[in-house]
């Protein structure tokens, strides 16, 4: 019995969560920061002894072994039909050889497959294995409900036999799957996400049902591209193992953090797990932060994401049909389709749900420089002084040393009754770097108030600018507790997700721990996330100002409150690649100020290693030079003459694109776009783009083509489709979407400016603060119909909620049937403050004969396919008056003739041309295309407001 019932709607409420505000920390370390297919329709099963009372009036009953089921089951030829690339894993635990009797104990297929086959599982579920099924399906104000019934056991513990089905359809581009325990309460994660009122009237996907065994389908209504098909695998639903499976429509997926691997995942039986973790940077293990969404790809270029809002331990599992696995541990399927159709829409409806990234403060975009291991305040203001007297970029300067405790926080914190305590109601005492450690619980409201009082106290003795809250999985450097954990089905439960060190106890905390609104099981990943928020809100309340927070663990909505940087990476050329895939990534993430450790972490770097690692970093959202204690030091400062002066080059054009950098956040804040961004997210439309993580974009239109390689001289960049600037001399590079090799001298990072651009620089200076005040210059980088566009916004840099207040200087630029308009969106008295001295007008091929500012010459200076000229200081709150540049072209040949004027004319009239020079010439009596004859034509382009290039063209036939 099958049947299909299509859905369509539309809403904007989200699902039904229980907003408990769970807070969560560890012992931080504070830094100071100076500033497919479907199943048959039966099975074989047998009568159990136990009723389900609660439930449907019908028997519970066990699936039986394939050896003693009653129909003669002919199992190898359904077993040997499905392909292995179709083939979903019925026996996940990894602590174990799967043999035929453990799979066939399950009533699942067993085909062992030779070593070239490695990952295909050996054990699999057959075509009819048992599932839900769906009844009673109702339509609800945001879309359909229904029950899901199961009429047998599993081979997990507390099968949930009875759940709820809501499907929602919350937007016309957000549809909200929900499956939870019908009669009792389960944990659910607590963060605000928002609350549709009605149903969506026009939704750009439709739903369809399976309902025995039950499976939902979603399509995209466009083009009928299947985005979710669950039937594809049998659904689990049990207190302690969760599990759906879908196919998906192409093998390009991205998301899925946090993991250190390529930006494209790969679907070869690629298992990643999900769970916070402190470990050393590698592949295939668990990493400090946990984000259960993917990006995925469609066959023709359409884009469409998946949430999965579930903070258990998880694996996700890849595999070539293409297809994927979701399996928890707790919790409830709480999915979110986002429909885009674009990359870049895609993230931005993500971002509607767990929220926008905050606006960071100007300093924070200048570059960082820190050290485990200075050693006193001193010793950083020396490198601070050191590194001004070398002319270096420099703003916060950090120490991550830590003075002998004070025990005040925790005896306050024992009065207060703040701590994490053990199942025996003690404060549970872990280890970390100061020794024996008790855990702040943010879920206590009594927390928030003991975090800040700490933060105050340090702020008067040391007016700190920022927080680095580390080591916030948590991290603990003994398993569970100073006295171990209880042996529980917390502790132990039924299944463990690939968990670095087998154990969720592993270098951390009890899981059995006891927190104010749930146990630690469930609220391990949120740890970094609640102590981000806490550490926030404290600063707003200590400093008035914007606050500065970079975070090692991370989830999903963590940008409202924090940054975050890749963790504790190596001073070796593959861990610089990897940052790529990684700030990528965590911008999909909703959280853009993302870095990595600039030179590694760990170990020590080369001065070669370190100058193209400072040149990338130079480009990375955050900005920071880390260090480890006892090893070779990699300030800036540490390296030869030549090698500063290419850094330093590198940090000066990073300071110069503050105003761009700063308006990217910007939009990241209002809008949720990327700051950095994938090139396939602005060019979906070639497939070359699909993989590429040795380049990226900031923004739409500056271009980062980096050396990743040691001894490398020249590196091969791909360029789609389309005219791209050289960033320093304007030269073209005309792509049909190829790659070009590109040289790259050591004190060189390839840039390149895309067609069409208006990007506003600034004259820099070794402090954000002293940039901050400088003029203006405007790139204008022309496309191959003479337009482009960008914009500014401007603020003082760390007001709290300037664009809520409206606080803030937004300007909107655009070249645009031959004219560039500045657009004054909105204006504040910082906009009076900023002047823009000069313009570069890159894609113009001729030099300028003169240029008139203001009805008065002024000087320029050209090279080849650029001019600049001196705008005059001319401030930004305003329309500027007229600069006229008079370009002359000369040998221009044309052949008028009685059946080419007429479209000759109409041509010439669409630019604007005053056409009487030519019409008189045309209405001589003698005039003939043999005749030659001489005349000035001017023509007036627009390219700034109020700056009009002037061409006088000479045309003879």
């Amino acid at each position: 019995m099958k049947s299909h019932h299509m859905a369509k709607g539309t809403a904007l409420q989200g699902g039904k969560h229980r907003h408990w505000y769970l807070w969560v920390s560890i012992p931080t370390v504070i830094l100071l920061l100076g500033l497919n297919a479907t199943w048959d329709r039966c099975w074989t099963i047998g009568p159990s002894a136990s009723r389900w009372t609660e439930g449907p009036e019908r028997e519970i009953r066990h699936v039986l072994p394939r050896n003693e089921q009653e129909d003669g089951w002919k199992g190898l030829d359904s077993c040997s039909g499905i392909l292995e690339g179709h083939r979903f894993d019925c026996y996940p635990e990894r602590d174990r050889v799967v043999t035929r009797e453990l799979c066939e104990q399950r009533a699942c297929c067993f085909i062992q497959v030779p070593p070239n086959l490695a990952g295909v599982p050996w054990c699999f579920y057959p075509p009819n294995f048992p599932s839900y099924t769906l009844r009673n399906q109702t339509p609800t104000e945001l879309g359909e409900a229904g029950e899901l019934l199961r009429w047998n056991k599993t081979y997990y513990p507390r099968d949930v036999f009875k759940l709820q089905l809501n499907v929602m359809f919350e937007a016309d581009n957000r549809l909200h799957i929900q499956i939870n325990d019908s009669l009792n309460p389960r944990y659910e994660v607590p963060i605000d996400v928002p609350k549709a009122t009605r149903k969506a009237k026009n939704p750009l996907y439709t739903v369809e049902y399976s309902e025995d065994p039950f499976g939902i389908i979603v399509k995209r209504t466009s083009t009928g591209t299947v985005l979710l098909n669950t039937t594809v695998a049998p659904l689990f639903f049990a207190d302690q193992f969760l599990q759906m499976s879908t196919s998906l429509p192409s093998v390009y997926i991205y998301g899925l953090g946090e993991h250190r691997a390529s930006f494209l995942q790969s679907v070869q039986w690629n298992t990643l797990t999900f769970w916070a973790r402190d470990s050393v940077p590698r592949e295939f293990v668990n990493l400090y932060g946990v984000h259960p969404f993917y990006l995925s790809l469609e066959p023709d270029g359409m884009s469409h994401g998946v949430f999965l809002l579930n903070s258990n331990a998880m694996d996700v599992v890849l595999q070539p049909a293409p297809a994927l696995t979701w399996r928890t541990i707790g919790g409830i399927l709480d999915f979110y389709v986002f429909m885009g159709p674009d990359p870049s829409s895609v993230i931005q409806q993500y971002l509607e749900v767990i929220g926008l990234p905050a606006m960071v403060p100007a300093w924070g975009l200048g570059f960082h420089l820190c050290r485990w291991g200075y050693g006193s305040s001193n010793a950083t203001w020396e490198m601070v002084k050191q590194m001004r007297k070398a002319g270096i970029p420099q703003d916060p300067a950090i120490s991550s040393v830590q003075p002998p405790g004070s025990y005040w926080p925790y005896d306050e914190g024992l009065k207060q009754g703040v701590f994490i305590n053990n199942v025996s109601g003690s404060p549970l005492i872990g280890k970390v770097w100061p020794g024996l450690t008790a855990f702040p619980d943010f879920t206590n409201p009594n927390t928030d108030q003991w975090w800040f009082q700490n933060l105050l106290q340090l702020h008067k003795a040391v007016p700190f600018d920022g927080l680095w809250i580390d080591m916030n999985e948590p991290s603990s450097f003994v398993d569970g507790s100073e006295t171990g954990c209880p042996s529980n089905e917390l502790e132990n439960p039924p299944f463990i997700p690939g968990v670095l060190g087998g154990t969720l106890r592993s270098q951390t905390i009890c899981a059995s721990a006891k927190q104010s609104a749930s146990t630690h099981y469930n609220v391990h990943s949120l740890y970094g996330l609640m102590e981000a928020k806490a550490s926030a809100s404290a600063l707003v309340k200590i400093r008035k100002k914007r606050p500065f927070v970079i975070s090692r663990s991370t989830f999903p909505s963590q940008g409202r409150y924090s940054g975050h940087w890749l963790g504790d990476n190596e001073s070796k050329w593959k861990d610089m690649y990897f940052s790529i895939a990684g700030i990528l990534n965590f911008n999909m993430f909703g959280i853009p100020l993302v870095g990595a450790d600039i030179c590694g972490f760990r170990g020590s770097t080369t001065e070669e290693l370190c100058i193209r690692w400072m040149q990338l970093g130079a480009f990375y959202p955050f900005s920071r030079n880390h260090n480890t204690e006892n090893e070779k030091a990699q300030d800036p400062i540490a390296f030869s003459e030549s090698a500063q002066e290419a850094m330093k080059r590198a940090l000066f054009i990073r300071y110069s694109l503050l105003p761009y950098l700063y308006t990217l956040f910007h939009h990241s804040h209002v809008f949720g776009e990327t700051v950095a961004r994938a090139i396939l997210f602005e060019f979906p439309e070639d497939r070359n783009t699909y993989s590429i993580d040795k380049q990226f974009l900031l923004g739409s239109y500056l271009l980062v083509s980096p050396v990743l390689e040691a001894g490398a001289v020249t590196v091969m960049a791909y360029f789609p489709r389309g005219v791209w600037y050289d960033f320093y001399t304007g030269s073209a590079l005309r792509s049909t979407g190829e790659y070009v090799k590109l040289s790259a001298p050591l004190d060189t990072i390839n840039l390149h400016l895309r067609e069409g651009a208006i990007v506003p620089t600034q004259e820099p200076a070794t402090t954000i603060w002293v940039s901050s005040g400088n003029p203006l210059h405007l790139l204008v980088a022309l496309s191959q119909n003479a337009s482009a566009k960008g914009c500014l916004f401007w603020d003082d840099g760390e007001s709290l909620d300037t664009y809520e207040r409206n606080a803030y200087t937004y300007i909107e630029f655009a070249v645009e049937k031959n004219q560039l308009i500045s657009k004054v969106v909105h204006v504040n008295i910082e906009a009076t403050y900023i002047k823009v001295n000069t313009l570069s007008v890159y894609g113009v091929t001729f030099r300028p004969s003169k240029v008139i500012v203001n009805q008065r010459p002024a000087s320029f200076s050209y090279s080849s396919n650029q001019v600049r000229p001196e705008c005059q200081n001319f401030t930004i709150n305003h329309s500027f008056t007229s600069l006229l540049i008079f370009l002359k072209v000369c040998c221009l040949c044309i052949c008028v003739t009685s059946t080419s004027i007429v479209p000759f004319l109409d041509v010439l009239s669409s630019t604007n041309i005053d056409l009487s020079p030519l019409l008189h010439v045309f209405r001589q009596p003698h005039f003939s295309c043999r005749h030659p004859f001489l005349w000035d034509l001017f023509i007036s382009v627009t390219l700034y407001p109020s700056i009009t290039l002037q061409q006088s063209a000479h045309f003879q036939p």
